[in-house]
């Protein structure tokens, strides 16, 4: 079917209390908006708010979108459906005051046939209602239509919308065979036979394969039709090149038109073994993994194409070569800005199964609408080249119960009936195995308070399932705190392995959750088992990666988190004035544990890891904030430090600062002005790094690193002097009208020389005028108040950020940056 964004002419009225208000209540109150739109993100946060600190106390809401479009009598003889990719949480539509279709789950897509409700030779009207309940997910979720709306039109025969399948079956020296599936559907009442035309192009649209198959379509009947062809001299699709060919589809009746379509796809084999481990076209790939959330930071839930690039570019140069989606399924966008980048992919499918997290999360429709996501995820990954994995789910506590361990089977085995291309894996927590079963602390070799606290269940309502749930916050608080050794001892508890084992055994790669532990010793048990850290801590990556490394059977890790998120506030955030008793407290917005923070710059532990990944020679130095130098503060193992990469510190003088120097090489010296500190051990001896206590002094700090006595690399940190300017990188030159595109501005206040100023702190005001809007302004304090949408914000660190939209209309958008005593910074972006 051809397929158009649906994007533009919508309307949404917000503050709707009720879904039944939604449908009764005048017209009048609504703003004009262009989709993908979060409208969570424009709320007020609360304090009180019910989702408090997982949702970055923004609360939910029910907000009714309306839409009208004109129908052509032309319509009348074709058929139209749409795509919604996704819609927070529950989604009602409604055509010309008609129920057209539901959808529940607010990760995945779903289409609306559209042809028994349309009025022809008229405007017709979509409204569509947007449920979000408070504590619908344990993270910032956002709300209403975040993601593409998609109109899909054909004539009498089409080709099903994700109905296309390409694979790559065989791959030789100097070929490759690869196969196209298709759907195709006659909603005539009379017999048809028709030609289907396969293309395969390269990336300059050169023809490099294609075939046509005559295919026989009873009335009112669906069938497929497959293909074999092959590729000469393919190109390969890799992470370092991921080089995507292009599948055209044409349905023609005696050379009359029926249809069309087109997918990207990717030329690539996997392999998987525990002796060579993954294999990407026969080469062993270690999985340099980072879990993301699915927001976009200061823009929200909005699932704008260019954002999800730069989040991916961001990834990329930070080392990471692959992600795992939590733990939701991805969004369209993304896995393509994955497959044109070259980002390996683990996709889930949800965060729960028949056992709540939250009060109103998608358990409570999980039981009667599995199968179906199952089948949704699969549709929309099929032929992207960059998703490797499929996840059954995370951390799910039934896998200590019969109940769970046969659901698990289940949906292991309808993947594989699904797509019998990749693989499944599993995020698995055996703390919260052990919770979803029945064992004493005795058992377990507790305390009753510490039992006490891993099977704590939070308010969850009158559900008797929801009694029993584990409580995220409580059982995160515990994760976060529990000493190390006693976790890798609860990790290696025969009632551990014991509640693990079957689950386990159903799944081509376990995915371990925090068990550092068993990553080794699955392997004694069963020579065969290839093992993952699906989520690990970012300050153990030296010893997880050595583990990776050594360990064929273990073909990567996943920290929490590569990239910083709303919601789950609190958790890496660094409180020295309150000691919150959870994960944290308002005003807390952000996770603040990301490798790379929500300005899109790269935190310390970062830089460790590229070093310990191997992809980084030179050192790199990391100074504890000096004006917090002893201070007290509660930590947890998703702080990794609370450091800078600076040394402008004005009015501490004297006083005592911690550096440390991250290094690959053997030793490291610092230098203070010119004059040695002293040579160190680094390298991975000393888990690459090497600390320094020393008395703060402006000037320029220096590391230098050395083999075998031999210079390897350098980095110096130069005092800055007073913040002077302004300085603007746009991520493009130029934008297209239409209202989808978008270009980031990364903002930073420098002295004379162009140093990065990061102690101080200013207030920035931005102007646009002409062909664009203001999508999001603000910074990576994870506990800033105010708004994104305010044209007024506070630096961190000596930084912020600004998404502007692209505006309707061809033209140019001129941007303006004030900050008292300072010259405004002024760019012009052309918008085509």
């Amino acid at each position: 079917m051809k397929k158009q964004l649906f994007n533009s002419g919508w309307k949404v009225e917000r503050g709707v209390k009720d879904p039944f208000e939604a449908m009764r209540m005048p017209a009048g109150n609504e703003t004009e908006v262009q989709l993908p739109h979060d409208a969570m993100i424009y709320e007020k946060r609360d304090a009180r708010c019910e989702s408090g600190n997982q949702s970055g106390y923004y609360p939910a809401g029910t907000y009714t979108y309306t839409k009208e479009f004109d129908v052509p009598h032309e319509w009348e003889d074709i058929q139209v459906k749409l795509e919604f990719e996704g819609v927070m949480s529950q989604a009602m539509v409604y055509i010309n005051e008609e129920f057209a279709g539901s959808h529940s789950y607010g990760y995945s897509q779903f289409y609306i046939d559209m042809k028994p409700y349309l009025i022809y030779g008229e405007v017709n009207k979509i409204r569509v209602i947007a449920v979000n309940r408070e504590k619908s997910s344990r993270w910032y979720s956002g709300s209403g239509i975040y993601r593409n709306v998609n109109l899909l039109t054909g004539k009498t025969v089409l080709a099903e919308p994700e109905g296309i399948r390409i694979t790559t079956v065989d791959l030789e020296e100097d070929y490759a065979v690869v196969t196209v599936d298709a759907v195709l559907t006659n909603t005539d009442t009379k017999n048809q036979v028709v030609d289907l035309q396969v293309i395969l192009e390269d990336s300059d649209g050169v023809k490099v394969a294609g075939d046509i198959n005559k295919v026989s379509l009873p009335a009112l009947q669906t069938m497929s039709s497959h293909m074999r062809l092959t590729v000469s001299r393919p190109r390969l699709w890799t992470v370092e090149q991921p080089f995507l060919y292009t599948c055209r589809i044409g349905v023609t009746d005696h050379g009359k038109a029926l249809d069309e379509s087109a997918e990207t796809f990717g030329i690539r084999t996997l392999k998987l073994d525990a002796r060579q481990g993954l294999r990407i076209n026969g080469e062993t790939v270690k999985l340099r993994g980072a879990c993301i959330h699915h927001d976009n930071g200061i823009i929200g839930a909005c699932t704008l194409e260019k954002a999800e690039e730069y989040r991916c570019r961001k990834l990329k140069e930070a080392g990471f070569n692959s992600i795992r989606s939590s733990h939701h399924p991805l969004g369209k966008a993304m896995l393509e800005a994955c497959d044109k980048i070259g980002i390996l992919v683990v996709d889930e499918l949800c965060d729960m199964w028949n056992m709540p997290k939250n009060s109103n999360d998608f358990s409570f429709h999980f039981s009667g609408q599995w199968e179906d996501e199952v089948k949704r995820l699969v549709a929309k990954d099929y032929n992207h080249p960059c998703v490797i994995m499929y996840s059954i789910g995370n951390e799910i506590p039934e896998i200590g119960r019969m109940g769970g361990r046969v659901q698990n089977r289940k949906l292991a085995g309808l993947l594989r009936s699904c797509d019998t291309t990749r693989y499944v894996t599993s995020g698995v927590n055996g703390f919260l195995a052990m919770a979803g079963g029945r064992f004493t602390a005795e058992d377990f070799g507790m305390s009753e308070k510490q039992m006490e606290e891993l099977t704590q269940s939070a308010d969850q309502g009158d559900e008797q399932e929801a009694k029993e749930a584990v409580g995220s916050e409580a059982l995160n608080d515990v994760m976060g705190d529990i000493p190390m050794e006693m976790r890798d001892a609860y990790s290696l508890h025969p009632l551990m392995t014991s509640q693990l084992e079957e689950s386990s055994c159903e799944l081509d790669v376990v995915g371990l959750n925090y068990m550092t532990a068993r990553h080794e010793f699955e392997h004694t048990m069963h020579p065969d088992r290839i093992v993952m850290g699906s989520e690990t801590y970012p300050k153990e990556i030296p010893a997880l990666w050595r583990i990776v490394e050594q360990n064929p059977h273990v073909i990567g890790d996943f920290t929490w988190t590569g990239y910083d998120y709303l919601g789950e506030a609190g958790i890496g955030a660094y409180h020295y004035d309150a000691m919150p008793k959870g994960q944290g407290i308002y005003p807390d917005r952000l996770a603040y544990c990301g490798d790379i923070n929500l300005n899109g710059c790269r935190r310390p532990v970062s830089y460790l890891r590229e070093i310990v990944f191997g992809l980084r020679k030179q050192p790199f130095i990391e100074v504890e904030r000096v004006d917090r130098y002893g201070y007290g503060c509660l930590r947890n193992h998703w702080k990794y430090g609370d450091s800078l990469d600076s040394w402008t510190f004005p009015g501490y003088e004297g006083k005592l600062a911690r550096v440390k120097v991250l290094s690959p090489s053997e030793e490291v010296e610092l230098f203070l002005n010119g004059v040695s500190l002293g040579r160190k051990e680094a390298g991975a001896a000393c888990e690459f790094a090497a600390v320094y206590e020393i008395t703060y002094q402006p000037g320029e700090l220096t590391a230098v690193g050395y083999d075998g006595g031999a210079e390897t690399g350098r980095m110096s940190l130069i005092t800055a002097g007073a913040a002077a300017q302004i300085i603007v990188r746009a991520d493009t030159v130029k934008m297209q009208a239409g209202g989808q595109d978008a270009v980031i501005l990364e903002i930073s206040m420098t002295d004379e020389n162009g140093i990065i100023n990061m102690w101080e702190e200013r207030e920035v005001t931005i102007s646009i005028t002409g062909s664009a809007v203001l999508q999001g302004f603000g910074s990576a304090n994870p506990s800033s108040e105010g708004s994104y949408q305010s044209m007024t914000c506070k630096t961190f660190d000596g930084r912020l950020m600004a998404v502007l939209r692209s505006g309707m209309e061809p033209g140019s958008a001129e941007i303006k940056l004030s900050s008292d005593g300072m010259e405004d910074a002024v760019l012009q972006i052309p918008v085509e």
